[in-house]
């Protein structure tokens, strides 16, 4: 069957939909409601980790809701995906009726959280997917089309306020009105997956956490996703102050995000022929080696990093592609409806980057560094240990963990 009759690519429209109200949201609307309405950075660092614990917290219970309305799934996708697109048009395209930090907090609480509940959806209705494709390659194929479109959704959405303002447009207004589009398009793209919803009883968190696999791959989930997290809340430090290279930060993450959309698909491939747990342990080996080499770093070695960005950005592609198929697969053993275990599995994955800010930044702090200003030796020195030699240590931890489940070749 061709991947158009299978609809593979409204899978990929769907996830590029959603990761583009991700990680480009945290890096476009701080800037934006600093320069438009003289918000302070402080305010709104303190709004984004309120929301991120707020998305911790919630991811669970939407779990539940997601089960809760399963007979009308498709009806609440398309809702959500309106409010989501509406969200966004309030965030950039509209001035703020009230106090401009209190809007920021409101519009994007709902992007969030309406990104929240779709994901949870999107991810347990991959399940379902793959069982129509038959056999254990069935939940690698829709992981490589999802998570390929999700890491292309992450490139167009980070340059596109670049390439609007390029254009004399109105940068953030084209952006919220073309992500509204898209929204649209995603909801088009998908109709047709929704129908039939499952009416299997909801297996509840309690029978995927009394599962020693499932619990094991929730807990690689959480230190595997802990080096992005980490090298995420850092990037942008190590660049500006370790390598001096201001002004490269776009331009080397947008690197980092194509190597692992480049490299999802490859990886894939690999776990069809060899399994996804070999593939994976290769895929951790080559992220210790860039981040070992991004230690030995220093003023001017901008080219070298770039180089790093390519191997850690395409082992990256193997954690977003390879770990979510390995555990759908689980979920259909444990507990088929899937909504509430990809809950947990969100909840894990957001509680890292909560980790990181909480955790990093006040080390850093401590160690004397001032953003944007001539550092110590002790404070650069700190900085790439954190930045680098955190990652190494938890992807070891990782790879333990890994080698000890015994997850097949599925």
């Amino acid at each position: 069957m061709s991947a158009d009759r299978q609809n593979l690519g409204g899978y990929a429209i769907f996830a590029a939909v959603l990761a583009a109200a991700g990680l480009p949201i945290y890096i476009h609307a701080p800037k934006f409601y600093v320069d438009e309405y003289g918000v302070s950075l402080a305010a709104l660092g303190s709004v984004l980790f309120g929301l991120r614990l707020l998305d911790v917290v919630q991811d669970p219970l939407l779990g539940k809701l997601a089960v809760a309305v399963r007979r009308f799934q498709g009806v609440a996708v398309g809702v959500t995906l309106a409010i989501m697109g509406a969200a966004m048009l309030g965030l950039f395209a509209v001035t703020p009726p009230t106090n401009p930090i209190l809007w920021f907090a409101v519009m994007l609480t709902l992007v969030f959280s309406a990104f929240s509940f779709l994901t949870i959806n999107f991810y347990a209705r991959g399940v379902k997917k793959a069982r129509t494709l038959g056999g254990d390659t069935g939940y690698l194929t829709v992981a490589r089309w999802r998570e390929t479109g999700a890491l292309l959704g992450v490139c167009v959405a980070s340059v596109m306020p670049s390439v609007f303002l390029a254009l004399a447009w109105p940068e953030f207004v084209a952006y919220a009105a073309v992500f509204a589009l898209a929204c649209l398009i995603a909801g088009i793209a998908m109709h047709n997956e929704w129908r039939g919803a499952t009416t299997e009883p909801s297996a509840g968190f309690g029978i995927v956490l009394k599962d020693q696999i499932s619990r094991r791959l929730l807990l690689i989930a959480l230190v595997n996703a802990a080096p992005v997290a980490v090298s995420s809340t850092l990037f942008l430090f190590f660049v500006e102050s370790r390598l001096d290279a201001p002004g490269w930060e776009g331009p080397l993450l947008l690197l980092f995000f194509v190597a692992a959309a480049a490299a999802a698909p490859l990886w894939g491939a690999l776990a069809e022929r060899v399994g996804a747990k070999p593939a994976l342990l290769a895929a951790m080996v080559l992220a210790i080696i860039a981040f070992s080499f991004a230690m030995m770093l220093g003023s001017g070695d901008t080219v070298w990093f770039a180089i790093i960005c390519l191997a850690s950005g395409a082992a990256v592609g193997a954690d977003l592609t390879l770990l979510p198929a390995v555990f759908a697969r689980r979920m259909e053993t444990v507990a088929p409806e899937g909504s509430e275990g990809f809950a947990l599995w969100g909840f894990v994955s957001k509680l890292t980057l909560a980790f990181a800010a909480i955790a990093l930044l006040p080390i850093l702090e401590a160690s004397g560094f001032v953003s944007g200003a001539e550092n110590s030796d002790v404070a650069l020195t700190t900085l790439t240990l954190l930045y680098a030699g955190v990652p190494c240590a938890l992807k070891l931890v990782a790879i333990g963990l890994l080698i000890a489940t015994p997850i097949g070749k599925e």
